[in-house]
């Protein structure tokens, strides 16, 4: 069985950061899902960002 996360399998079409077409080699899986990403650039903004909010929010639970 394959890991590789597939285009088809994406919930998005176009990129939350830049609007753009999503790209088959942008992909990430959150929370169960795979979204997508025009290029790895905004992946990883994408990921900063979610990490970011991920700490503050189990630091406020604290």
């Amino acid at each position: 069985m394959s890991n590789e996360l597939k285009l088809a399998d994406c919930v998005n079409k176009t990129c939350p950061w830049s609007g753009k077409p999503v790209s088959a080699e942008s992909l990430m899986l959150y929370r169960g899902n795979v979204i997508g990403f025009c290029n790895t650039d905004c992946r990883g903004k994408f990921q900063k960002a979610v990490a970011l909010f991920d700490s503050l929010i189990e630091f406020k639970k604290q």
